[in-house]
């Protein structure tokens, strides 16, 4: 049966992701919207869209009837939590409004969420967390796009899932929320600098328990949610299986990049990081590595997020398991084989 994915987000790192395993599967049409397009090749075709103009998304996706599935994984990122609801909404109801009409055999539609479901982000929540719990007070643009989906399902052929990893690692540059890439950045500048590897977050947060999603794993999950009839109009929670303190894998960390550790200083990477673009401009000549450019590598802000939870931060994965996700990853494994990735790709040394 012919499968064409639309994948909205096409350029961040679960969208990359999720458009390589689609490829990798070998029986998938790709069309990957973005604001910067990409370049074609073979099954896989690019538009460029502004997703915050209905218009624009009318006129440039109105012949995408053949459009079986619909990936979404976009977000734009503003300074409030009440700022972010708007063009969050705005872009998914703009896509589905364009496509969702004309797609004559549309079968499934994925919404990427994530821990903010939970009240993850406002402070210590409930946890192990599961796809049950209750909300939270408003505003919430993952709960909010999740109503949407469902009131719009309703009497359609069409079925919807909501997929929500934890912390995602991936690879893909010019992404806000790439932990991985923010640590070997951060680890990268420490050595030239001859400095120690010091964990940069609250001292609370070095011995609380975390969990991490793959995006490969997570590209994986996605795309099973989507072309399973039992998982039909639900949300899962999607982690690589095990749990972690930063306080075992940071000297890890440290020991993969050659780097001595030091006690734990809590510091705003964003603050400290912020002159450092000359410095790796000469880290990047110094070591031959590939012109990315210093904003492209940096996710100071989220950073400083993520090692500022001094609360256990984990969900539930088995529902995913129970209905026959049984992919896991080892989350140690999982750094050393991005931060190798990143190698080889020439964006660290």
């Amino acid at each position: 049966m012919k499968k064409l994915a639309l994948v909205v987000g096409a350029n961040g790192v679960i969208g990359t992701n999720l458009i390589n395993y689609l490829l990798e599967l070998g029986d998938w049409d790709i069309l990957g919207l973005s604001r910067r397009g990409g370049s074609d090749s073979g099954k896989l075709r690019y538009i460029a869209v502004d997703l915050l103009d209905p218009e624009s998304c009318r006129q440039q996706l109105s012949n995408l009837t053949d459009v079986n599935y619909i990936f979404y994984t976009a977000f734009q990122d503003r300074p409030t939590w009440a700022e972010l609801v708007p063009p969050n909404l705005a872009m998914l109801v703009n896509v589905v409004d364009a496509v969702e009409p004309i797609a004559h055999d549309l079968r499934h539609i994925s919404l990427m969420q994530g821990y903010k479901v939970y009240g993850a982000h406002l402070g210590p929540f409930k946890t192990p967390a599961k796809e049950s719990d209750a909300g939270h007070m408003p505003p919430e643009f993952n709960v909010d796009q999740q109503e949407f989906l469902e009131k719009n399902q309703q009497g359609k052929n069409w079925t919807w899932s909501a997929i929500r990893p934890s912390v995602v690692g991936g690879t893909a540059l010019g992404n806000p929320m790439n932990l991985v890439l923010a640590i070997a950045v951060y680890a990268s500048i420490s050595k030239e600098l001859g400095l120690p590897l010091r964990f940069p977050g609250k001292p609370g947060a070095y011995k609380k328990l975390m969990e991490m999603t793959d995006a490969g794993l997570l590209a994986k999950a996605t795309v099973w949610a989507a072309t399973n009839e039992q998982c039909a109009n639900q949300a899962f929670n999607i982690t690589n299986g095990d749990l972690f303190r930063w306080e075992e894998l940071w000297p890890k960390i440290a020991a993969y990049f050659k780097l001595e550790v030091a006690a734990p200083l809590h510091m705003s990477l964003q603050t400290v990081m912020q002159d450092k673009e000359p410095l790796w401009d000469k880290i990047q000549k110094k070591h031959e590595l590939a012109n990315a450019a210093y904003n492209d590598v940096s996710a100071w802000a989220f950073g400083d997020a993520v090692f500022s939870w001094d609360y256990d931060f984990f969900g539930d994965g088995t529902k995913a398991r129970r209905l026959g996700f049984h992919e896991f990853i080892d989350t140690e494994q999982m750094f050393y084989q991005l931060f190798d990735e990143l190698r080889v790709k020439k964006v660290i040394p």
